[in-house]
Formats: structure tokens, C-alpha cells, sequence
């Protein structure tokens, strides 16, 4: 039976007894034993390789005479004597003679033996002093560059069990080095990302191919709230046999370049936020679509929970004086969320007018200008961003962590607040935050401003316009009526457009439509002037020409403006209308039993050209028959053909039989474009 070997440090048989290391390989170290007569009775293969004798050569010799140059031959033999006799053991350097008859200077290491029979010996362990010194300058230097390296370095075992760590490495993750040792990686370093980490160094142990500068981002325990950043390097660790004996890894702490590089990362993403807004705020003259151009911009890069607020009082353009601790009245304009969530219940729906007390966080923003920051929501500060309890409770259910409301401001007004809630974001507002939204902010509160204007002023346009538009009853002798008028969409200005219904002696009934050319004041002054004179003419009992006559002579003294008329007189008792046209666009008669057609009248000129005579055309019309009067604004369009457009008209005019209101609508919303540039005026009447 053969004996196994017996290894040293515990159970022979464990298999994971450790192997020796090849330090002693390295070294070289050779070993002799020499008698109490000085002869040498052992000699090791690696004192061959040493001193340059084969163990036939050295064995039985004398290890003075061959070893020794005679000129230290007397210190050495003292040396030998004192070893053997006191058994105190002896460490120094001295020259050795080499083979090749060269001295070299070994490092010794003697020592007493005894064996059983109590025979004395001396056992001389020896390496050259040399190789030892450099060895040594290597681990010295090693461990100077592992303790101040400013980088951080790791041993670790195959198991991935820390073995070493340097002070760097202590001052990076903030653990003490005994605190690591014997620790998994995990235990260590819980990035999120620890197990791509792991498998990368599962990988360099099997390859042995270094994984260099792999970036990690995290937050370590010792500083849960920041972000940091590092570089790993991985390497193997083999010795000089080849056996794996575990992993090095370098730390860089990079957290500084990588926060320098998110910062401007994020200043990229602000100036791009801002550039985009430039041209999505703003696009229309409407107060409801630049708040939801605001809102959408924000979303999700700025806020998770969006809300745009007007004071009512700015919406009306009125300034209002404002208690600093009194209430306000918002009127929610509009409202985006990045994802679904039940903060959406708890702001004010787009059109609601809400008050909101003095000591809410959004009317503190207000009273005073400046933006409300709230980094850290806590549960006293839900209340004062909620508009009542109930809201409050659906905010905390949201997770709103934190609040951000910033004015808008135009032309040093206060219109509203912009309100800014996170909820799945984890990081809350900064100070850079308060300045992104300041900026967004600002430049919608101008477009806002500019577009409550606008629909101020429209407003005021509009009511102008009716009001110097008819009243008339939707019935005359013989006659069913119908009109509308329709402002220009893309313009505020008042127009020249207007109809007229004006009642004659025998039931007779005059119907009119005009347009002078232009926009503003004036042209409405100018055309409430020709229309106060064409009701005086009418009642005159004139022919439509001579009416038309007596204008243009009128519209001649007016400043430069040009007008055109179609001026109609129906008389039921003959069933005949008699019409004059001063450069209008033709009427359109539809009746039944006939397809709808163009009234082939004389253009004649318009009104304001002077000299020119005006003809008066008769028309027969039959029960039922309807005649449509229109200004240009109807059918014109910088895309299409006239006569296209014309076209167009006439195949809504199938069904005469409809009632009036409803071919009213049919032609407007079918022929008219939202973006148009004039405005309209309609005029239908049917026979009976």
C-alpha cells in the first residue's frame, strides 16, 4: 500500500489545501548541512545552481576550502565554531567562492542541527544577495505604490473575496481595509450593476485578458444621496507556475469628471429645451394653445406633473389691485402629465376657475414674483400646494417629492404661475431647475400676454363689427331671410364687409352686400358710412343702378378706399328682383327644378372709381327659388381658381329646400379655411 504525501497545514487529505508558492523558486534558495569536522554531508540541487559544484564535487569536502577565499577564511571558521558550539544561529551576507573561481556575495541564513544519536551538525540556507536585494527593492516598491497610490487596488481571491485593499480604495468607497477583507465584492460594492461587474471578472479569471476602463456608476452606503462614478480595471494574478491565484482591480474615482460631464450634459439638454421652445411656444395668437405648448415642453424633461395658471383678472386685461395675503382667482389654461397618475385629479382641469387662499404656495408666487421652491416635500407642504384637502391626499398618494411654481411674467405683469410637480423623477428641483423654468417661463408669459391681446382687441373688433350690422326679422313679404357674418381667423382688425336687409314701400324689399377693400377702423368707419347712405337711397325708391350711382359719388370723397356692392330690390307682388352690381362677385340662384347657377349680371366698376354708369339687370324668380349674396372672403383663396371656387358654391346649392340656417353653415364651414384673411359676409333669401 503506498503511503500518501503529507502536506503541511492540517488535513493531508483536504482537496483545498493550498499549493505551495513559487517565492522560494524565485529566491532560489539553496541548502547545506556541514559536520562538526567542517565537511559538507548534504548538498541540494539548487546549491549546484548557486555555487557552480555538483554534489559529487561538494560532498566530503571541506566547506571552508571550497567555499571560502582564504582571506576570509578566519572570520568564517569563527563564525562555523560559534554556531556548533552556542546552537545560536547566524544571518549575514559574505563573499562566496564560485566554481568558476569568482566571489559572490550570498546571503546566509545558519543554524545548529542535532539528530538522534545527539551528533552535531550546521545547516546553512543560502540565496544570492543579489536576486534577494532586488526581490526585496520589488516588494518594497510594491508596497509603497499599493499605499500611496492615489488610485484604488484590490486583491482578490477566486471566490472574489477581498484579500487587500489600499488606503485609496478606503478613501473611495469610505470602508475600512479590515472591514473588506474576507468580504464578497457584493457586500462591498452594491452598485446597481454588481452582477455585470462579477461576471466581467468570472471572465477575466478564466481569459486572463485584462478588462480595462470600465466606467460604473452608483451610490455607495457612505453616501447614499450623491451620485458617483468609477473606472475599474480588472486584471488576473498568476504565479510563477501559472496557478490563478485570484483578481487585481484599480479603482478611479471619476466622480468629479463624471459630474462635470452630467452638467454639461445637462446644460446641452437646457439649451436645447429652450431652443425647442422658441419655436413650439408661441405659434398662435391663442392663450389656451401657447399654455399646452408650455405644458408639453415641460414634459417629461423639466417636471413629471405640469399645470399652467392665468389670473382671471389677466385673462380679462384688467389690472386688479392684489392683497399680498389675500386670496386669488386662477383659471386653469392647461394641464400634462409625463405618465398616468392620480396628480392629474388633483390640479384643475383646463377652463375651471379656482380661488386659491393667500398662504398657498402658488399664490405666494404671484403676490411676490418670484419662483416658490420647494426641494424636499414634506407633509406640512402639501397642504399649501393643494387646492383643498381632498387634493392634498391625492398629491401624497401621487409621491410628489417635490415642487417648483415660477410666474409669468410679461412686460413686469404677474399673468399666472407656471406649476411644476416629481413624482417618478428621483431628483428634486435645483437652483438650475428654477432657472430653466424662469426661462420657459418668461418667454411663454410674452406669447401669452401678446395672444390675450390679441383676443382682447378681436374681441373688441367683433363687437364692433355686429353692431354695426343689421337687426332684421328673418321674414319679409314674400321673402325668407338668412345672413351671417364671419370675421377673418388670422387677424384681429375689423373688415369692410356688411349685408343689409332694408324693407321699401309695397312690400318691396331691398337686399345688400357690399365689401370695402381693407382692414381696420377706417374700413368699418367707411363702411357703416355707405351703409347708413344705401339705407337714405333706398328709401328714395330708386332704381338699384342710380342707388349705386349716388354711392360711388359718395365713396369718391372718401380717403383712397375702393368698394364693391351688389345692391337687389325684390318685389313680390311681380315675382321680379332687379339687381345692379358695382364690381361684386355674381349671385347665385338655385331653385327647383333648375340646377344652381351664376347670375350673368354686368361687372360694372367699383364703387369709388367715379364716371362710371351702373346697369340694373331683371331677374324672374319662382316660389322657392333661393338667391345667394356673398362678399369674396367666401370663395377666395390663394390656392385655388376662382371659377373653382365658384364651383364649389354652386354644388352646396343641390338642395334648396334646406332650411336657410343650415345652407348658412353648409357654405361657411364648407368653403371657408380657418387660416383665412378676410372676412365674410353672407346674405340668403328665399322666395315664397
Amino acid at each position: 500500500m503506498t503511503a500518501e504525501p503529507i502536506r503541511s497545514g492540517g488535513d493531508p487529505y483536504r482537496p483545498e489545501t493550498p499549493a505551495p508558492t513559487g517565492l522560494l523558486d524565485v529566491l532560489s534558495v539553496s541548502a547545506m548541512v556541514i559536520d562538526i569536522d567542517g565537511r559538507i554531508v548534504f548538498w541540494t540541487p539548487q546549491a549546484e545552481d548557486l555555487f557552480g559544484y555538483t554534489a559529487q564535487e561538494a560532498l566530503g569536502k571541506y566547506a571552508a576550502r571550497l567555499l571560502i577565499h582564504p582571506q576570509h577564511l578566519q572570520s568564517v571558521v569563527k563564525l562555523f565554531a560559534e554556531v556548533l558550539e552556542t546552537g545560536r544561529s547566524w544571518a549575514g551576507a559574505f563573499p562566496i567562492r564560485h566554481k568558476d573561481g569568482s566571489n559572490r556575495l550570498t546571503e546566509f541564513r545558519n543554524m545548529r542541527l542535532q539528530d538522534d544519536l545527539g551528533d552535531v551538525y550546521a545547516l546553512g540556507i543560502a540565496a544570492d544577495h543579489n536576486l534577494l536585494q532586488r526581490v526585496e527593492t520589488d516588494l518594497a516598491l510594491c508596497e509603497r505604490l499599493i499605499n500611496q497610490s492615489p488610485i484604488g487596488l484590490a486583491l482578490l481571491n477566486p471566490d472574489l473575496c477581498y484579500l487587500l485593499v489600499n488606503p485609496a480604495l478606503e478613501r473611495i468607497d469610505g470602508i475600512p481595509a479590515e472591514d473588506h477583507v474576507g468580504r464578497r465584492l457584493r457586500e462591498a460594492m452594491p452598485l446597481p450593476d454588481i452582477d455585470t461587474i462579477e461576471s466581467a471578472l468570472r471572465q477575466v479569471l478564466t481569459t486572463g485578458t485584462p478588462l480595462l476602463d470600465q466606467y460604473h456608476v452608483g451610490r455607495p452606503p457612505t453616501d447614499p444621496d450623491h451620485e458617483h462614478a468609477w473606472s475599474l480595471s480588472f486584471y488576473r494574478l498568476e504565479d510563477p507556475g501559472g496557478r490563478v491565484l485570484g483578481a487585481a482591480a484599480s479603482v478611479v474615482d471619476v466622480t468629479e469628471r463624471h459630474r462635470a460631464a452630467a452638467e454639461a450634459d445637462r446644460a446641452r439638454r437646457r439649451l436645447a429645451l429652450i431652443a425647442e421652445a422658441s419655436t413650439r411656444v408661441g405659434t398662435t395668437l391663442e392663450v389656451d394653445r401657447t399654455a399646452h405648448e408650455l405644458a408639453e415642453i415641460a414634459v417629461p424633461q423639466l417636471a413629471d406633473v405640469v399645470a399652467v395658471d392665468i389670473l382671471d383678472s389677466a385673462l380679462a386685461c384688467r389690472r386688479s389691485r392684489r392683497a399680498d395675503n389675500g386670496p386669488e382667482l386662477f383659471r386653469a389654461l392647461a394641464l400634462k402629465a409625463a405618465h398616468p397618475t392620480v396628480a392629474l385629479r388633483a390640479a384643475d382641469p383646463p377652463g375651471d376657475v379656482t380661488a386659491y387662499e393667500g398662504d398657498r404656495l402658488v399664490t405666494l408666487c404671484v403676490h411676490t414674483g418670484r419662483p416658490v421652491l420647494v426641494r424636499h416635500v414634506g407633509e406640512h407642504d402639501i397642504p399649501r400646494i393643494a387646492r383643498d384637502a381632498e387634493a392634498a391626499a391625492l398629491l401624497g398618494r401621487a409621491g410628489v417629492h417635490s415642487y417648483l411654481a415660477v410666474p409669468l411674467i410679461a412686460h413686469g405683469e404677474v399673468l399666472g404661475a407656471l406649476d411644476l410637480k416629481r413624482t417618478r423623477n428621483p431628483l428634486p428641483f435645483d437652483d438650475d431647475d428654477v432657472i430653466l423654468a424662469s426661462e420657459l417661463a418668461g418667454r411663454a408669459a410674452v406669447a401669452i400676454d401678446n395672444a390675450r391681446w390679441f383676443q382682447s382687441v378681436r374681441n373688441t373688433a367683433l363687437t364692433l363689427q355686429r353692431s354695426l350690422l343689421p337687426d332684421h326679422a328673418p321674414h319679409h313679404t314674400g321673402l325668407e331671410l338668412a345672413s351671417r357674418y364671419q370675421p377673418a381667423q388670422a387677424t384681429s382688425e375689423v373688415g369692410g364687409d356688411w349685408y343689409d336687409v332694408i324693407p321699401l314701400e309695397d312690400d318691396k324689399t331691398a337686399l345688400v352686400v357690399g365689401d370695402v377693400m381693407g382692414n381696420g377702423i377706417d374700413a368699418a368707419a367707411t363702411m357703416g358710412r355707405l351703409r347708413t347712405a344705401t339705407c337714405a337711397y333706398a328709401d328714395l325708391d330708386l332704381e338699384p343702378g342710380d342707388v349705386l350711382r349716388h354711392l360711388d359719388k359718395i365713396t369718391c370723397d372718401l380717403e383712397h378706399y375702393i368698394v364693391t356692392c351688389l345692391y337687389a330690390v325684390y318685389d313680390p307682388r311681380t315675382r321680379q328682383c332687379r339687381i345692379a352690381n358695382a364690381g361684386h362677385m355674381p349671385p347665385a340662384l338655385a331653385g327647383p327644378g333648375h340646377d344652381p347657377r351664376l347670375l350673368q349680371l354686368p361687372p360694372g366698376a367699383p364703387l369709388g372709381v367715379g364716371g362710371v354708369a351702373f346697369e340694373t339687370t331683371t331677374v324672374d324668380l319662382t316660389p322657392g327659388d333661393l338667391l345667394v349674396l356673398y362678399t369674396d372672403g367666401l370663395v377666395e383663396t390663394r390656392l385655388h381658381s376662382i371659377d373653382d371656387r365658384l364651383s364649389v358654391l354652386l354644388s352646396f346649392l343641390d338642395d334648396p329646400g334646406r332650411p336657410l340656417e343650415e345652407i348658412c353653415d353648409l357654405l361657411l364651414y364648407g368653403l371657408r379655411h380657418p387660416d383665412d384673411h378676410d372676412d365674410v359676409a353672407l346674405l340668403i333669401a328665399r322666395t315664397s
